[in-house]
């Protein structure tokens, strides 16, 4: 056994020089980022292997990319893969080794391979799809209609965005009233998929506790700015993606980016690139609504145009018939007047000769009835006051009667 005792710097001093020598080469190694952050333009990593099948770690590393690297490293990163280096990414680095006696062991990292990142976001991406795909939910935002006035929106994006701001004006442009409310959320970083799940919550939580009965939104748009480097991670994970399959609501994606489809692309009503396409995406839903109106206005005018046409020259065609069947009419009836006429003469002559024979047997019967005749038979007729005298017991004493003969009347005073 050994009895040389060396101090704690002289000890890693031999570390760092065993280091140096048995590893001088560069070596590429494909880990995970637990942690990824920037000093002063330097990076710090800590890298990580998981477990295939329970997901623990099973070795763990610092790395460090200096500024010197890390200002050509980060751009060419970002424009190749369309985001930030950031947790849970996993990336495929060039490093040394480095020991240094006072901050300990660490790998240097001279270059990064984005292919590695982008061929694990793709096969992550495809996982994603898949599984949605065996959920039957990949396309049920497909199936849903955008309304023709689709006018009240409801916005997801982040407050100060300019995107926001550009969206809200361009819809002010327009010559329709569109209402617009904002559901703020995290539209970059770690917290996107959280904070855009919250924000759809709320959203159907005030849409289905409408006190009108009514929809309060006829779609959901989720938009931000920013440019290709920005973070797009947070828009390909299955909750999110599970979350804007299965909302009832169409809802449209413009996340300023054109490099790829994300997950939330595909699962969405339609996919914009930018936040002002997702505003003139809308402007012309409307324009297409109001041609259609339009078009079904000049078909209704066309239409109404035609058939008044065609009644009116009916109505002259009828004009035109009335002269004749009229005179046709009016013969018909001179005719029928005509035929009546005669027909009605000897009815006439023959009930105004039934009706002179009754009258004749009326004036005998009359004549018969005369009392005059009854007086030239020798009967006279007694009167009291003008009245005919039939009963004595009718006549108090000292009335006078008047008693008519044929020839001459006896006035008498009653005893």
């Amino acid at each position: 056994m050994t009895t040389t005792t060396y101090s704690l710097y002289e000890l890693n001093s031999l570390v760092r020089q065993t280091i140096e020598q048995t590893m001088s080469d560069e070596y590429w190694v494909e880990a995970e980022l637990s942690e990824c952050r920037t000093n002063r333009g330097h990076c710090y990593m800590e890298l990580v292997q998981k477990d295939e099948h329970s997901n623990t770690p099973i070795a763990r590393a610092q790395a460090r990319c200096w500024q010197n690297t890390w200002s050509m490293l980060e751009p060419y990163f970002e424009q190749a893969t369309g985001q930030k280096l950031h947790t849970g990414l996993k990336i495929r680095l060039k490093v040394y080794p480095q020991f240094h006696e006072a901050y300990g062991f660490s790998w240097i990292v001279t270059d990064i391979d984005p292919t590695f990142t982008l061929g694990d976001m793709a096969r992550r991406r495809q996982e994603i799809i898949r599984q949605l795909k065996e959920e039957g939910v990949f396309d049920l935002q497909k199936s849903l209609d955008i309304s023709p006035f689709c006018l009240n929106i409801a916005v997801i994006s982040s407050q100060t965005a300019a995107g926001y701001g550009d969206f809200v004006n361009q819809l002010a442009d327009s010559p329709y009233h569109f209402s617009t409310r904002l559901f703020p959320a995290t539209m970059q970083g770690e917290q996107i998929e959280q904070s855009i799940i919250n924000a759809l919550n709320k959203i159907y939580e005030a849409h289905e506790s409408n006190e009108n009965h009514a929809p309060l939104f006829d779609c959901v748009v989720i938009i931000r700015g920013g440019g290709a480097t920005a973070d797009l991670s947070g828009f390909d994970t299955l909750a999110l993606a599970e979350n804007v399959a299965q909302f009832p609501l169409p809802i449209i994606t413009g996340i300023g980016h054109d490099r790829d489809e994300s997950v939330l692309d595909m699962v969405s009503y339609t996919r914009v690139k930018t936040p002002t396409a997702a505003a003139q995406f809308l402007i012309e839903n409307l324009d297409a609504t109001m041609q259609r109106i339009d078009t079904c206005q000049d078909r209704i005018m066309l239409y109404a145009t035609s058939k008044m046409e065609t009644e009116q020259l009916r109505l002259m065609r009828f004009a035109e018939r009335i002269p004749s069947l009229f005179s046709l009419v009016k013969v018909k009836q001179d005719a029928l007047l005509d035929t009546l006429s005669a027909r009605l003469a000897p009815v006439v002559n023959l009930t105004i000769e039934k009706q002179r024979h009754q009258l004749q047997l009326l004036e005998q019967r009359a004549k018969a009835l005369d009392p005059t005749l009854l007086l030239k038979r020798g009967y006279s007729i007694t009167l009291c006051q003008g009245k005919i005298l039939r009963q004595a017991d009718n006549v108090k004493p000292g009335t006078e009667i008047e008693t008519r003969l044929e020839q001459g009347t006896i006035i008498s005073i009653v005893k």
